[in-house]
């Protein structure tokens, strides 16, 4: 059995879109400050990116687990996907338990 790369159905690829998008949301939004220092983690554009773009990668969990289970997707990327937002969901729990205000 031959698995293919690209995922095949239509909730797979929006899956691995989502996520992909999330994904170059946050590293853009680190490199721009923690290696340019152009902005800051603590001005609004952080909150709003955080607020877009989380929910976003949930999403795409939750189509990439529908695709594997319901249409049976065996895509790699769309494994990777449910692993990111997999991900998310663990940092969020966690995090919440360490913040400090």
């Amino acid at each position: 059995m031959i698995l293919g790369f690209m995922p095949k159905t239509r909730l797979g690829k929006w899956s691995v879109r989502i996520n992909s998008l999330f994904l170059v949301t946050i590293i853009t939004s680190c490199v721009l400050v923690l290696v340019l220092r152009v902005l800051s983690f603590n001005d609004h554009w952080w909150d709003i990116t955080v607020a877009v773009s989380f929910p976003a990668s949930i999403i795409a969990f939750i189509l990439g687990i529908i695709a594997i289970r319901k249409h049976e997707e065996t895509s790699p990327l769309v494994y990777g996907s449910v692993a990111v937002g997999e991900l998310l969901i663990l940092f969020i729990l966690l995090h919440s338990l360490f913040i400090n205000d």
